[in-house]
């Protein structure tokens, strides 16, 4: 495959979190709020995450999930990141993540010109983002073929 071809589609999605990830806290563009090393990420989460970097794992992540699927929302964002509610010995629910977190992580992205707000609601992701993340796929690439 030529770097000119390669797409985020084309790479493992955890290897494209984990290098765009490093890149964010590389770069030190991204503003991270300051009350990440006190939140959950949901309700129906007993503790924080233990990965100090989880903000920049959960950008990374945002941002490929809006490259695939154009409008993403807040409320899609929710979804996608909620999990199962332990609810003692009743059956187990879904349970929506924090809207907080996906609403902060977007205004961040949106900083930085990855995402830009779509017309028909939602964001999506910009051209500059696109040329980023791209760049990054082609990166993964050509190290794995090395």
């Amino acid at each position: 495959m030529s770097s000119g071809g390669v797409t985020v589609k084309d790479v493992s999605a955890h290897d494209f979190v984990k290098a765009y990830a490093a890149y964010l806290k590389r770069t030190g563009k991204l503003e991270v709020p300051k009350w990440v090393d006190l939140v959950k990420t949901g309700t129906y989460k007993e503790l924080a995450p233990y990965d100090q970097d989880w903000y920049y794992i959960r950008a990374a992540s945002v941002a490929r999930h809006v490259y695939l699927r154009n409008g993403v929302g807040v409320g899609g964002l929710k979804k996608n990141y909620g999990g199962r509610q332990n609810r003692g010995n009743r059956p187990h629910h879904h349970s929506s993540s924090s809207g907080s977190i996906a609403r902060k992580v977007m205004q961040s992205l949106e900083k930085i010109k990855v995402l830009e707000k779509d017309p028909n609601g939602g964001r999506r992701i910009s051209q500059d983002g696109q040329k980023d993340l791209d760049r990054i796929a082609a990166q993964i690439i050509r190290a794995t073929q090395a």
